[in-house]
């Protein structure tokens, strides 16, 4: 049996709170040079790369950098910083409400992403959390969408990070997540919706199929007011898969309040409008903590401004 190469540390520090790019070349080697595999995997063109290595941007395990003639090594690591997007900064801070020397929990905001990815690098929960904190190896046990605010795990130590990951993927963290939307007397609640759903790379929203369920999703109604017609309801999944909320939510005929994908694709709002956000909160975490054995109960502070003051945030 074949024995996998240990990774090694990069050998590059974090540019604000962003790890360095780390790319294996792979065993399967048909490029003559270093430079000419980036050049196609970074779908960059050549002079881009070119600078790069002659900017001694792309460096080896070793820290020194490579050079733009470099032969190709099949199973080389390599490291280099991509150029950091110009971003709008997220006018919302986040806020810890929980930290020891194992985990950190963070209360997010709407609009900010929880991890690096796309166009939303340096504006993220992550990236802001390890400056803020100084916690360079501080990474995410799990994920909630950039439009969606509430509470966040993140691990302190790297080498514990699997632990607290699999208390999601073993399902053994109980969420509770808040909700705006529709008020709607036709509909029976409290229910379980399981449906099949689906996520194309590349398209935006998500869609039921007929299958064998892969989400569940307990809905109840919290309360409702007669004067403007919308319910605050409690939502508990038991799965995770991606918009699951959002999408059951629009199946009952009560599509979240600020969904700009659920019923219908809304244009794409400018970068830096911040108006009406998805009325969507991860009110809740409960778990054991795998490593102290603490069983931990927290809450996010954060309030649905479409329940709190409905006047404010339809005129945002």
């Amino acid at each position: 049996m074949t024995r996998r190469r240990r990774v090694p540390p990069s050998p590059l520090p974090q540019r604000e709170g962003v790890d360095a790019v780390r790319v294996r070349l792979p065993l399967d080697a048909t490029w003559a040079t270093v430079r000419e595999h980036l050049v196609e995997r970074l779908s960059a063109d050549a002079e881009t790369v070119t600078g790069m290595f002659e900017a001694g941007r792309v460096v080896g395990e070793d820290g020194r950098p490579v050079a733009p003639d470099a032969g190709y090594v099949p199973g080389l690591f390599v490291w280099f910083h991509r150029d950091l997007p110009t971003e709008v900064p997220v006018p919302f801070p986040v806020e810890v409400v929980y930290r020891d020397a194992h985990l950190v929990v963070a209360d997010k905001p709407h609009f900010l992403a929880t991890v690096p990815r796309g166009s939303h690098v340096t504006e993220t929960a992550l990236a802001r959390l390890r400056r803020e904190l100084e916690l360079p190896t501080l990474g995410a046990a799990h994920r909630l969408d950039r439009l969606t605010a509430g509470l966040v795990l993140f691990t302190v130590r790297p080498e514990e990070r699997g632990a607290y990951q699999a208390l999601f993927r073993d399902r053994r963290v109980r969420k509770e997540y808040e909700a705006v939307a529709p008020f709607a007397p036709g509909l029976a609640l409290p229910r379980t919706v399981r449906s099949r759903i689906v996520k194309e790379r590349g398209v935006l929203a998500a869609y039921e199929v007929e299958g064998e369920p892969n989400a569940v999703t307990r809905v109840e109604l919290a309360e409702h007011r007669a004067a403007d017609g919308l319910g605050r309801y409690r939502l508990t999944p038991t799965t995770g898969q991606t918009h699951q909320l959002r999408v059951h939510m629009n199946a009952l005929g009560v599509p979240l309040l600020g969904d700009p994908l659920y019923p219908v694709v809304a244009d794409r709002v400018p970068a830096g409008d911040f108006r009406r956000p998805l009325q969507l909160l991860a009110r809740t975490l409960e778990f054991t903590d795998p490593v102290t054995g603490i069983e931990h109960r927290l809450r996010s502070t954060r309030t649905l401004e479409a329940w709190s003051s409905p006047a404010a945030w339809a005129g945002q």
